[in-house]
């Protein structure tokens, strides 16, 4: 997960970078099992990105995938401060909008 403090300022311009991100990164890597995005209630300038991967290997081809080193080299001056928080899945579970089916994992 990854706790993130946007300057106000670019905040438009943060969320369209990180939109275009997410969307190329669920679509073209395998290893990307879901990314989601939220701000705190009252606060949209503190962005939490739950990160969920396959395994270890498909993380770290993530951090050298072009699209997100895009992003990172395009948001470097838009965030003022950045945590990182390992986390251990206890039970995940989705369906797609369209779907009333669901999966955990």
């Amino acid at each position: 997960m990854a706790e993130l403090d946007i300057d106000p300022a670019r905040l438009d311009a943060y969320r369209a970078l990180l939109a275009e991100e997410i969307e190329a990164s669920v679509r073209l890597e395998a290893g990307v099992l879901s990314l989601n995005a939220v701000a705190v209630k009252g606060s949209l300038t503190q962005i939490r990105i739950l990160e969920i991967y396959a395994d270890q290997a498909a993380y770290e081809a993530h951090l050298r995938s072009p699209h997100f080193l895009k992003y990172k080299t395009g948001t470097a001056d838009m965030i003022r401060s950045l945590r990182l928080v390992e986390t251990e899945p206890v039970i995940l579970c989705g369906k797609s909008a369209d779907s009333s089916a669901g999966s955990c994992f």
